[in-house]
């Protein structure tokens, strides 16, 4: 018997104990995971003034130290210290000191999410776990306080838009490409509280890290979550790091994460349906200062480059790092021009290492950041100088985003920002072919 269900349907359904339940619901769920950061402290505040000492289950809990990690002002390190103090008083098990990494990244390496799941995160970007089939959505700092409090927080089931993707992307084009062609064809308000589920053959032709770039970015439409249906590959890799964390055989955590795997009823009824070849798809950049205002790297081409930035929660990874490593190797960085590079965790920072990538970008001239969110947000390394132009891997552009209103932001690819900074200005890894 089918049900016509979306997979948000079927995931809320299934957190707020009911068989099912309608888009436009409201009802009342208890997330797997509560995700917060360095905004534990505000967050901390806001739940004394509920008159409560101690969170109902602080197991649930999950908190990262990423944002302005180390600190850089003695602001920031009271911040810090009085995170440390809540996670000891409530006994938290899942904290992450500075270093660790992004949030999104980490609590996926540490397997703390699995299919099937709800994540509900003070952070804009908890739609990144929808890579693993799961349902993540960012909320606020009062809701957080409310879930540590309760372990219940209401939501309004979200009407769902189906993206499908066929074909095969191009040499020379990435997910990221692909991300920013869906943001500026949908528009910044083009999935706002939906839920984007993708589907289609074109998404096993995607490496699993080029996958985690789909779902973190449709925050950028005012997505409530995003999902990508997992299969083998997201299951091997899953399991793997549960079995790793938790010492238990890897067969029986292959058998749990596939268990509780959500999937959409093949007639789901959708407010939306649209169709993406992949092979249509060009090397895109995101233009100041809106994220949809997405242009073919032809039209920005030559446009000079002050700085050069790799990292964050969108294309921080091992893959990016690599792929950049590769356009630099036996050049060096263009005068004038700077290259900074942040992984988005320590694990990711290691494997770049021990490969040799991080040698060959030292050597062309890149700087290396901490594990964590770096200037993303501007408060932390590597904000950019009134009048200069950084070209990021970053998921925002807009005025202010890297701290500096009067700095232009444009996003692009961990290759084109590589090939960026080596030529000085904006560019394409293979310029005859895309420039």
């Amino acid at each position: 018997m089918t049900t016509n269900e979306t997979f948000a349907q079927k995931a809320l359904a299934r957190s707020a104990g009911l068989r099912h339940v309608q888009t436009g619901q409201v009802v009342d769920v208890r997330p797997d995971r509560i995700l917060s950061h360095d905004n534990t402290a505000a967050i901390a505040r806001i739940f004394a003034e509920f008159g409560l000492e101690r969170v109902v289950d602080p197991d649930r809990l999950a908190i990262t130290l990423d944002h302005a990690a180390p600190p850089p002002t003695p602001l920031h390190a009271q911040n810090h210290a009085e995170v440390r103090a809540f996670v000891k008083t409530n006994g938290v098990r899942h904290f992450f000191e500075v270093g660790r990494g992004i949030c999104h990244q980490v609590l996926s390496e540490e397997a703390l999410v699995l299919p099937g799941q709800l994540i509900l995160g003070a952070d804009s970007h908890s739609t990144h776990f929808g890579w693993l089939g799961a349902f993540g959505a960012g909320i606020g700092r009062s809701e957080v306080a409310a879930l540590w409090a309760t372990g219940e927080l209401w939501l309004r089931v979200p009407e769902s838009i189906r993206i499908v993707l066929e074909g095969r992307l191009s040499e020379g084009v990435t997910s990221k490409d692909l991300t920013l062609h869906l943001v500026g064809s949908l528009g910044a308000a083009g999935g706002l509280y939906k839920s984007v589920e993708f589907t289609g053959p074109g998404l096993e032709t995607l490496s699993l890290e080029s996958r985690m770039v789909l779902p973190n970015m449709m925050a950028e439409i005012g997505a409530k979550n995003a999902y990508l249906p997992p299969d083998n590959a997201v299951f091997d890799w899953i399991a793997n790091r549960l079995s790793a964390r938790t010492g238990v055989p890897l067969a029986t955590c292959r058998e749990e994460v596939e268990s509780g795997t959500i999937y959409p009823d093949h007639d789901a009824q959708y407010t939306n349906e649209i169709t993406f070849d992949l092979s249509t798809i060009e090397v895109q950049v995101a233009c100041p200062h809106k994220v949809d205002n997405v242009q073919p790297i032809s039209a920005v081409a030559g446009i000079r480059v002050d700085q050069a930035f790799i990292g964050t929660c969108t294309n921080g990874r091992l893959e990016d790092i690599a792929a950049a490593a590769e356009i630099v190797k036996e050049k060096h960085v263009a005068t004038g021009t700077r290259l900074l590079i942040i992984p988005a965790s320590s694990a990711v920072l290691l494997d770049a290492t021990e490969l040799g990538y991080v040698t060959t970008l030292l050597k062309a001239g890149a700087v290396f950041g901490p594990p964590g969110c770096g200037p993303c947000m501007g408060n932390h390394l590597g904000v950019p100088a009134p009048g200069e132009v950084c070209i990021s891997s970053a998921n925002r552009n807009f005025k202010g985003r890297m701290g500096e209103p009067e700095a232009e932001i444009y996003l692009a690819s961990p290759a084109v920002v590589a090939a960026s900074a080596i030529a000085g200005h904006i560019t394409a890894p293979n310029p005859k072919r895309h420039a």
